[in-house]
């Protein structure tokens, strides 16, 4: 039987060139330059194809990283066959990989999204069709027909991965590839649309004035609760959906929904748990911003208004993927040597820390170099855009080149992954119920109450204190 990239990533042995943090460093300065580069080749508004108009850009941005998930986590790397993987060179593979990816993506958005859809059934998906209504300039009409795109995209970037990560790729799993790609992406793509037309269709309709009260639920059916018809209010939480998804894959090694014995309780457990997180993530956050900048106030614009500061949740969540990341692919997970629960804990709280900083960097910087504008709610201040095509290039990086140069790709013996899986295992069976289980369950549990009235507390004298907007 012919072996594609099952497995592949558990069963590669990154080995690294140089002792110590010089390999992490080494590829945090590669990958700082490949992404900037890149930026100003396709992203910067001051650059060659200034593609951050915004939508335009986070269109593209989006998609590209969907175009991965599935290459690596849906299809597993098919058509390529295990060998190649093993022995091509990275920089080989690496643009090999990425050039099929883009071409599958302009692909998906030319021909499916905007030439099929934006012709035949949605005329928001396609500029041409939009600016043939009275009113919509060439510029909105592009950036509508993009909006619909990516927030499509949002939608599957969550999706997609999340049926691997908590369903286990079940019932498909035994499946051999392409069958069970093509089967679990079909499911993740319907359910995807689903989703779109409950979410994001209705926000579509009120762009155009009248609103499309035939066409769309208008106004919104989340106006009342969410004081805004915009559809950032779910825009906000299926991006904590996205982000949760990865926590729970890299930092967190599935803990605790791995305790689950049950295979479809665990399956369950998991896929609802993530959604359960990242909507107690979507209403903290919100709630963050009235404690540091007052009530949001309908009517208003920018950083007062409840459309905007659902955006922002969105926003402030992507600032925890990217540390999240870096400790799953270039710090080996660090720390490994405690139990399972307090080496998630240790790398939760350094994500927790790395969010805050990288935060704080971002709005005191990027206007800087990223060609975006100062200020939280600029209209094109948009911090989910940098932060993923950063997090893009990292999956080339992870995925396609082997975290080349500062690591080389040596594959694992048959009882490499065997030990790894048993120690893997013995880790969970570690965890059960014992009195100092119990007392650190407790502990765990008082210090989440502490840290959450702490932060209630202290948020107001953060903001105050540490200006984070220059010349403000």
């Amino acid at each position: 039987m012919e072996r594609f990239g099952e497995g592949y990533l558990e069963e590669r042995k990154l080995v690294k060139r140089w002792s110590g943090p010089i390999p992490a460093l080494v590829s945090l300065v590669f990958t700082l330059a490949i992404f900037y580069l890149t930026w100003w080749i396709f992203q910067d508004p001051r650059g060659l194809m200034r593609m951050y108009t915004p939508y335009v850009g986070y269109m593209y941005c989006r998609w590209w990283l969907i175009m991965m998930i599935w290459m690596v986590y849906i299809f597993n790397y098919w058509p390529f066959k295990r060998k190649w993987l093993e022995t091509t060179h990275p920089l080989v593979k690496g643009s090999i990989l990425t050039l099929i990816s883009v071409v599958i993506l302009v692909a998906l958005i030319k021909g499916f999204f905007e030439g099929l859809l934006g012709n035949y059934g949605l005329a928001y998906f396609n500029p041409e069709q939009l600016e043939k209504l009275p009113g919509v300039t060439s510029f909105f009409a592009i950036e509508y027909a993009s909006l619909a795109i990516l927030m499509f995209a949002a939608i599957a970037s969550w999706l997609s991965p999340a049926w691997v990560v908590a369903f286990e790729e079940a019932p498909w799993q035994k499946l051999t590839q392409p069958a069970k790609g093509f089967s679990i992406l079909i499911m993740t793509f319907f359910l995807s649309t689903v989703v779109y037309f409950v979410t994001m269709h209705p926000h579509m309709g009120i762009l155009y004035h009248p609103w499309q009260y035939f066409t769309s639920i208008a106004p919104p059916y989340w106006e009342q609760f969410a004081d805004t018809v915009s559809g950032n209010f779910h825009i906000s939480w299926i991006m904590c959906c996205t982000v949760v998804v990865w926590l729970v894959e890299t930092i967190w090694e599935r803990y605790p929904f791995n305790l689950i014995k049950n295979d479809w309780g665990r399956r369950f457990a998991c896929f609802f748990g993530i959604i359960a997180i990242a909507v107690a993530m979507h209403f903290f956050l919100y709630f963050a911003q009235e404690l540091t900048w007052g009530e949001a106030i309908r009517g208003t614009r920018r950083a007062f208004a409840p459309d905007w500061r659902w955006l922002h949740v969105g926003e402030m969540a992507i600032f925890f993927l990217v540390p999240a990341l870096f400790i799953a692919f270039y710090c080996n997970n660090w720390p490994r040597k405690f139990s399972m629960p307090v080496n998630v804990m240790i790398r939760t709280l350094l994500t927790i820390v790395g969010a805050i900083a990288l935060y704080i960097l971002y709005y005191k910087t990027s206007h800087n170099f990223l060609g975006t504008q100062k200020g939280f709610s600029h209209p094109q201040q948009f911090p989910m855009i940098p932060m993923i095509w950063l997090v893009n290039i990292w999956l080339v990086h992870h995925w396609f080149m082997d975290n080349w140069p500062g690591w080389k790709m040596v594959p694992k013996t048959a009882e490499e992954i065997e030990a790894d899986h048993t120690a893997h295992q013995a880790q969970i069976d570690d965890i059960r119920w014992t009195p100092r289980f119990g007392a650190g369950l407790g502990a765990g549990v008082a210090m989440g109450v502490m840290f959450y009235f702490i932060t209630l507390w202290a948020l107001p004298y953060v903001y105050a204190s540490v200006n984070i907007i220059p010349g403000k």
